[in-house]
């Protein structure tokens, strides 16, 4: 009949209803799913940032009194941090060195400079002669070991005899524990440090495989960075012990720098969980916004201009009072000075730097140690620093009987495999 479909001309139009509402409900499914994943990963990232903020505990600077001014009055502005390292590990003995924990024999000042160019770290020995300042309810207290401060009033009794004994403004401390430390370097999957021999202290239970390089756990790298005992009369050793905490450092930092590591967000965040449950910072850097601008502007410093030095020091005679124990040297004062200055430091402080860049390959530092290297030759080009004591550290005969009268082994030089 006209006009009348038949049966067979109605079932198209069905069947385009039927795609539309299938694309419709795809199409929403879709939608529904963005939404539903952009909600979770918003909440991910916002759960993960509270979280690293809720890791990180303060304190404030305000605390204490009679603080030095800044000297520097060009563009830009530089950044003096005071790292501390706090020997306390929650649940062990921490028998390491025989301490109890609990103290700090790690205090490392980082200068970034104010046009982001380059950084010092300046590692201050633990056995340094200094003026401690009244701290809490502590009095001053004269000629007493640099680490006695930590003791005595923690992280901002340090700072405080710190920006004493130097006039140098802290505009921001870190303090980082034991299980920190190893934490970090396990996240990270190890770190790669030539090792040439093994050092091996089964008194304090520190054994560090040799290895060129030795790729450090956690554990590993603990006992590397606190080892004082090295060599045939294992004799104590802060100096050289500095120069291992400097190498290890470097490397640690050329490892998170490194495309495997920034890559691997599994990686990322644990080596960020791990750094952030471990630290102790002042107000103002106690967020992980904070951290992380100073991270970043960290990236604009190449690995050869972030350098590892030591406060210039020299051994007390062995008839003193202070045998074994160091006092800082009129170098140190200049050191002081260009820091606060913001000036590139002379080539004489860092004729004993260690460097983040990466080290000469075994063969290539034999090839180093050959005769008399030219003139034009960086220290980061010619033989890597050694375990000694610098050139800096003087009379010379406590180079080779101090911290005891007995004659201390030349250690193998840290970087350097045989």
């Amino acid at each position: 009949m006209a006009g009348v479909s038949s049966p067979g001309t109605d079932v198209p139009a069905p069947k385009r209803k039927a795609e539309a509402q299938r694309k419709h409900t795809v199409g929403q499914v879709m939608l529904v799913s963005s939404l539903v994943l952009a909600l979770v990963t918003g909440l991910g990232v916002v759960f993960l940032y509270r979280h690293l903020n809720g890791n990180i505990s303060t304190k404030s600077l305000d605390a204490i009194g009679n603080r030095p001014e800044k000297i520097y009055r060009g563009n830009g502005e530089p950044l003096n941090i005071l790292v501390m390292g706090d020997d306390t590990r929650s649940g062990d003995d921490n028998d390491i060195d025989q301490e109890t924990g609990g103290g700090s024999d790690t205090t490392i000042l980082v200068h970034l400079s104010a046009d982001r160019k380059r950084s010092y770290a300046v590692s201050i020995p633990r056995d340094s002669i200094v003026d401690r300042p009244e701290c809490d309810d502590s009095a001053a207290a004269p000629d007493v070991m640099w680490n006695a401060a930590f003791g005595t009033g923690g992280e901002l009794c340090t700072v405080a005899q710190f920006e004493q004994s130097t006039d140098i403004l802290v505009d921001h401390f870190v303090v980082i524990d034991f299980n920190g430390f190893g934490e970090m370097v396990d996240a990270v999957d190890g770190v790669p440090v030539c090792v040439p021999e093994d050092i091996d202290d089964p008194k304090h239970e520190i054994f560090v495989p040799a290895g060129d390089p030795s790729v450090l756990s956690g554990d590993e790298a603990l006992d590397y960075v606190r080892a004082r005992y090295v060599g045939e009369l294992a004799q104590q050793n802060d100096l050289s012990r500095i120069k291992r905490q400097q190498t290890f450092i470097a490397a640690l930092i050329r490892k998170v720098k490194s495309a495997g590591t920034l890559t691997r967000l599994d990686r990322v965040v644990g080596f960020l969980d791990a750094a952030t449950r471990s630290l102790r910072t002042d107000e103002g850097l106690g967020s992980v916004t904070r951290i992380g601008k100073i991270a970043l502007q960290l990236q604009d410093v190449g690995l050869d201009n972030i350098k590892f030095i030591t406060v210039p020091t020299a051994y007390y005679p062995l008839d003193s009072e202070f045998k074994g124990k160091v006092y800082w040297t009129e170098d140190a004062d200049t050191l002081w000075q260009m820091l606060n200055e913001d000036k590139a430091l002379s080539p004489n402080l860092l004729a004993d730097s260690v460097t983040a860049e990466p080290p000469a390959t075994s063969s290539e530092a034999q090839e180093s140690e050959s005769p008399a290297p030219t003139e034009t030759e960086s220290p980061a080009e010619t033989e890597s620093p050694s375990e000694e004591a610098s050139p800096t550290e003087t009379p010379a005969e406590s180079e080779t009987t101090a911290p005891s009268e007995e004659p201390t082994p030349k250690e193998t030089t840290p970087g350097v495999c045989a």
